[in-house]
């Protein structure tokens, strides 16, 4: 009758030894390259007023998606008689959140 290995010890030998030879041929790689010393610097991004105003429109666009989708979501959780009073809640702290 022979002694056999259990499969979860083969399999995380085989793991092992894969994770260190990764480990050691990343550890051999070369730095890159310095970047020339003339080089400059690439200019400071520009504010563009059309990218505020597109991310403000979507802003509200997401507010205005989340309102109904908390408050039938939260309502959906409990009682009928309480659906009313939680959906209250949900556009109150909107409307806290949102100023």
């Amino acid at each position: 009758m022979r002694n056999r290995m259990p499969l979860w010890v083969l399999v995380g030998l085989i793991a092992g030894v894969l994770v260190l030879g990764l480990a050691a041929g990343g550890l051999a790689q070369q730095a890159p390259p310095a970047p020339p010393p003339q080089a400059q610097a690439p200019p400071p991004p520009k504010i563009d007023s059309g990218d505020n105003a597109w991310m403000l429109t979507s802003s509200a666009l997401v507010l205005m998606m989340t309102i109904p989708g908390l408050a039938l979501f939260y309502g959906g959780m409990v009682r009928r008689q309480n659906v009313l009073g939680t959906i209250m809640q949900s556009f109150i702290i909107v409307a806290l959140i949102s100023i």
